[in-house]
């Protein structure tokens, strides 16, 4: 297949590696295969349930496979495609993301350009960075073969009859990009991804924002976006994939950046807490604290500034897949067999009934939890919400990320044990296979060795 444009976008570059601005569009990689175990067939098709539980497994994936699995991970990829499927789709999201960004643009001519008071050299020349990215892109558009030129003429009209009935709120949109010019230059750029040409990233992002808000407006744009999407983008390295990626994310975790969702994440982490370490639910929940708000940045962008920026990614990735969720109805058919056997008993003494898990009880929420039980002994010398922020802004960069996995799979293995398991005590042990019994079940879902 003929490249589109710049053929980057393998996943954000080592610190050593020389930045340039992120690529439009990367046709090469809808071909390329993962490496890992049992998880890509011949054609190109990935069993999603494999490559989840290798992420979580396995603690994550390579940094030199991140950018494809990514691609499958957050759906812009559907895992059911072959490689031939997917580079026709490529085209199609890079059309659809053009005409989407133009349409804005045409919409709002004078947000087309970010207005700088010239006070910040860096962003002087991140947008000289872009513009020379752009009239690459440009250049290399004029030499596309005509073949190339009418498949993609074509999916451009399609998508402008797709696009054609959406309209703008002019005031909401620009309102929304005031925001973005006022967060984007916060983006962190100690990243290597935004050292020397890779400032220009910093347009890239912004036009990423401006495209999303403009296109979602029940969600339009809140604080924290940029530091998410800059996630994607550091590791898609390419404009319209990291658009489509981010664009997946949102449809399952925007609840996450609206008010009620994030009291509601705020609350089950209390919750959680109160289960695992009364003691230390209570000190944190007195009149004298922040009753958990204090975890407001942890949950909504994974643990970003926690762990270095390696690890974060693993983490995030880790917490993306969803691996507890799909082996979910394997607990399910256990504990039901649990039940049966508890029902067919000889023996008469009665049971309580099993007490329920609560499922809202999320992966990340273990994390969370396990940094504060790491840190217990501190958190509890903290006596005002002064002494608590200085605390835990403290910890930014110092976790280690590895203890605190292994940390947080420990609670979520003794929750899950204390909730469904503790009636057993070894009983009913006769009625049962070890692969049809609820704690091997539960045990398998670690990696846990004890």
């Amino acid at each position: 297949m003929e490249d589109l444009s710049n053929p980057g976008g393998g996943g954000g570059g080592g610190p050593g590696s020389v930045r340039t601005v992120a690529a439009v569009s990367a046709p090469a990689l809808s071909g390329a295969r993962l490496t890992l175990p049992g998880v890509m067939d011949a054609e190109g098709r990935v069993d999603e349930s494999r490559l989840r539980m290798h992420i979580f497994k396995n603690g994550g994936v390579c940094p030199s496979e991140r950018g494809l699995a990514w691609r499958f991970l957050f759906g812009m990829y559907p895992c059911g495609t072959t490689a031939l499927e997917r580079s026709l789709l490529q085209e199609q999201l890079l059309v659809r993301y053009r005409v989407m960004k133009k349409k804005w643009q045409l919409f709002l001519p004078s947000a087309v350009r970010m207005h700088l008071n010239g006070t910040d050299a860096a962003l002087v020349a991140a947008v000289r960075y872009f513009d020379q990215r752009e009239a690459q892109a440009q250049q290399e558009t004029q030499e596309q073969s005509e073949a190339l030129r009418d498949r993609l003429a074509f999916l451009e009209l399609q998508a402008q009859i797709l696009f054609e009935r959406v309209t703008f709120e002019q005031r909401e949109l620009q309102e929304a990009i005031r925001i973005i010019d006022k967060d984007v230059p916060r983006t962190n750029r100690d990243l290597s991804f935004y050292q020397n040409e890779g400032l220009g990233n910093l347009l890239v992002l912004r036009d990423i924002l401006i495209t999303f808000a403009a296109f979602h407006p029940e969600v339009s744009y809140a604080q924290g976006m940029n530091d998410l999407c800059s996630r994607f983008l550091e590791v898609l390295d390419c404009e319209v994939d990291t658009f489509w990626s981010f664009s997946c994310y949102m449809e399952k975790f925007s609840r996450d950046f609206m008010v009620d969702g994030l009291h509601r994440k705020i609350e089950l982490e209390a919750a959680l807490l109160k289960e695992l370490d009364p003691p230390l639910y209570s000190h944190l929940a007195s009149d004298s604290l922040e009753s958990f708000t204090f975890c407001h940045r942890w949950l909504l962008l994974g643990f970003q500034r926690e762990f270095n920026q390696s690890d974060a990614l693993r983490l995030f990735e880790i917490l993306s897949c969803d691996h507890l969720e799909l082996i979910s109805q394997q607990v399910d058919r256990a504990r039901y067999q649990e039940r049966l056997a508890r029902k067919y008993s000889t023996d008469d003494s009665s049971e309580a009934e099993l007490q329920a898990i609560n499922t809202d009880f999320t992966f990340e929420l273990f994390i969370c939890a396990a940094i504060l039980l790491d840190n217990k002994e501190s958190l509890l010398k903290c006596r005002d919400d002064v002494q608590l922020i200085q605390f835990i802004n403290s910890l930014q960069g110092r976790l280690d990320l590895n203890s605190t996995l292994k940390n947080a799979e420990q609670h979520l293995y003794h929750y899950c044990k204390r909730c469904a398991w503790d009636y057993m005590n070894g009983r009913f042990r006769g009625h049962r296979s070890k692969d049809g019994d609820f704690l091997f079940q539960l045990r398998s879902l670690f990696v846990l060795k004890q």
